[in-house]
């Protein structure tokens, strides 16, 4: 053993006489545990160059008494100590009481079992001795680095979930209210939940919302189900090998993997092709992931939230949807109501999105007195919020009040309507009945241009064709 210290000991001389050490190590407060006085005396010297506390510990009896006076954010460890317990026997009872500091382990002694174990115990890095300086040094550097990120992510999600509510989902009404106690009651579970809204009502700024507030750590990875072909999207979600199938030309990862640690969120899933949807159910039950052309499988950690514009238990009922997805997807079902349900809320979705557009535009606000706004309250709103911004987007560039943009004929309520949907001229119309001559009158208006059509009304024109579709066959049953 003393030969190791030997070693470091001539790296440590030739380190000072020809190189000065990084001083990228952050200042942080470092114990180290080792019986070997020493290497406990080179690493004290050396890393108190950098940080600002180096404590040393002979054995763990030593290292609790210290670590009950201080707080470490990084141990140095060795695996073979004197005593009854190993370091990384220690180490797996510190985890237990719930400590999560970085730790390096040190041997002399390494063989593969040992490694997985020091791995399998939460150890942040692996060093054999004898090692060089500049092996120590860059371990220590990237735990320290970590553990700083780890605290500003905190203290960032911490500020997030503060003030929220303020730049995401926004409304005044009780519906709203609940919505968003919901959203903070279920985003720190891991539970799969399943979002269900008309189009442009804001279930993707839903599911954005469940992740910031979660805490993972992963990235937030939406996948819209609907517009990626049947053949790419399996490729897509789990990812394929080099030659798995024509233009594989190199092997490529899955929305799954990159979504590891975070978030996948899968739109429209009432999109999926049947066969896919198997696959899905699948990865929903054992979180493994199987490349196109691959045997090997891979586990992931991903939280999923589906949403759908569908009614999904109509689509099993229909045999467009496997039954059993439908119950593995619906833990919780979230929905998110349509603008018409919520039109006390338009006066601040107005003036909030007037004063975001603005800004970024470069122009004045809008003008949205009590008479404006009453107007906008008046319109049934068929593409949602979604509709609502790009009504506003539409004035500011135009110049024009927002209320100028939308067609009278289209209007689901006036000023001199005597009750709920009775347009002028007193004829009854339902909210759907309402929304068919409205979508019907812009399509008029944009001369059959179905892409034109949806963006004015806010929606994505597959939505558009299919409302037709179901119009078309609506009429087909009275004839």
């Amino acid at each position: 053993m003393s030969s190791i210290v030997d070693r470091n000991e001539a790296v440590e001389a030739e380190g000072e006489g020809s190189e000065t050490p990084s001083r990228s190590t952050a200042a942080g407060a470092i114990l180290v545990v080792d019986d070997e006085h020493g290497i406990r005396s080179f690493l004290q010297r050396y890393l108190k160059k950098t940080s600002a506390l180096v404590e040393t510990a002979e054995n763990i009896e030593e290292a609790e008494r210290l670590r009950a006076r201080c707080h470490f954010d990084l141990m140095i460890l060795d695996i073979r100590l004197s005593g009854a317990e190993s370091g990384v026997e220690w180490l797996n009872r510190l985890r237990e009481q719930g400590e999560n500091t970085d730790v390096i382990f040190m041997t002399a002694h390494a063989d593969l079992e040992t490694a997985i174990d020091a791995l399998r115990a939460g150890a942040a890095d692996f060093i054999l001795k004898p090692f060089r300086i500049e092996q120590m040094r860059a371990a220590v550097d990237r735990c320290i680095a970590r553990r700083k990120l780890t605290r500003e992510n905190f203290v960032l999600r911490r500020q997030i979930s503060q003030f929220y509510d303020l730049d995401g989902v926004i409304g005044d009404c009780e519906v709203i209210k609940e919505l968003c106690g919901l959203i903070k009651r279920v985003a720190p579970m891991p539970s799969t939940v399943l979002i269900s809204g008309e189009s442009g009502t804001g279930k993707e700024l839903a599911a954005r919302s469940i992740h910031i507030l979660s805490g993972r750590e992963g990235p937030f990875v939406p996948l819209n189900c609907g517009a990626i072909s049947s053949e790419l999207l399996e490729s897509e979600l789990f990812g394929h090998a080099k030659g798995a199938f024509t233009g594989a030309h190199q092997a490529r990862e899955g929305l799954c993997n990159f979504a590891h640690n975070g978030t996948l969120f899968l739109d429209e899933i009432g999109e999926m092709p049947l066969a896919m949807q198997t696959k899905l159910l699948r990865f929903l039950e054992d979180r493994m992931v199987r490349p196109v052309g691959m045997n090997r499988e891979l586990p992931v950690d991903v939280r999923v939230i589906a949403a759908s514009n569908r009614d999904l238990s109509e689509e099993v009922a229909a045999g467009r949807f496997r039954e059993d997805l439908f119950y593995r997807l619906n833990i919780l079902n979230m929905r998110i109501p349509p603008l018409r349900e919520r039109l006390e809320d338009i006066p601040v979705l107005a003036r909030h999105f007037s004063a975001l557009l603005s800004k970024e535009l470069g122009m004045p606000p809008v003008v949205l007195d009590d008479d404006e706004l009453q107007r906008l309250q008046h319109y049934s709103w068929p593409g949602n919020v979604r509709e609502l911004r790009n009504v506003i987007e539409r004035s500011l560039l135009l110049g024009k009040r927002p209320s100028e943009g939308l067609n009278q004929v289209q209007t689901a309520r006036s000023e001199e309507e005597t009750g709920p949907g009775q347009p002028r001229g007193g004829e009854e119309l339902s909210l759907a009945e309402l929304e068919q001559r409205h979508i019907l009158a812009t399509l008029d208006a944009t001369g059959g241009n179905k892409s034109e059509a949806a963006r004015r009304l806010g929606v994505s024109r597959k939505t558009l064709e299919r409302k037709l579709k179901s119009w078309a066959g609506e009429e087909g049953e009275e004839e």
